[in-house]
């Protein structure tokens, strides 16, 4: 049982990983990263294996998670697995209902070296905002697979509609950068002065 103090209010990737968990199975470090690049990235981040492994630590010692040792093939190194315990659920749905949820936060490259466009060539402002459009365009691909792969476990029906608000969020941020491609070219036409 942990005391008190362990109980320090979590950051958000600790609640994320606690997520991760409360979908009920027992999972390595390795399938949490797996399970959040296919959910989390696209709406919020993929924590890196060290915050995984940090923030299971710290869930540890909190009484939110529970582990155990297993052995592997011979010649190889034991994993360890993961559960969620029922203390960790209980914190979890509190956090979910009760915590107000922050507001989205932006923060985009390629917008901010256009805002500095004056400094770059027209040239290359094109090619970021063609990167960013490829970039979407995989991302909202991506997620279109990950919710296919979603329905096959009925647990994950919720992280699915994630799944499709990322397809559609993606699809637009392409959108956007298309529209910003024809806002640059008239930009860089000769207004009626002949700049």
């Amino acid at each position: 049982m942990a005391d008190d103090t362990d109980r320090r209010p979590l950051p958000a990737t600790g609640w994320a990983v606690l997520g991760l968990l409360s979908f009920g199975e027992e999972l390595s470090g390795y399938d949490l990263k797996k399970w959040s690049d296919r959910s989390l990235r696209f709406f919020y981040w993929s924590p890196s294996f060290s915050q995984i492994y940090s923030e299971l630590r710290r869930l540890e010692k909190a009484g939110y998670a529970s582990s155990r040792q297993v052995a592997q093939e011979a010649g190889s190194r034991g994993k360890r697995l993961y559960r969620i315990t029922e203390e960790g659920m209980a914190a979890g749905r509190a956090w979910a209902r009760e915590t107000p949820a922050d507001p989205p936060v932006l923060k985009h490259g390629p917008m901010l070296r256009l805002w500095l466009g004056h400094l770059l060539e027209p040239g290359r402002l094109r090619e970021l905002l063609l990167k960013q459009q490829e970039f979407a365009d995989g991302m909202r691909s991506a997620a279109v697979a990950d919710a296919r792969a979603a329905l096959d476990e009925p647990a994950w029906a919720y992280p699915a509609l994630t799944l499709r608000w990322a397809e559609r969020y993606y699809a637009s941020e392409s959108a956007l950068a298309a529209a910003m491609l024809d806002d640059l070219a008239s930009l860089e036409e000769p207004g009626p002065a002949g700049r």
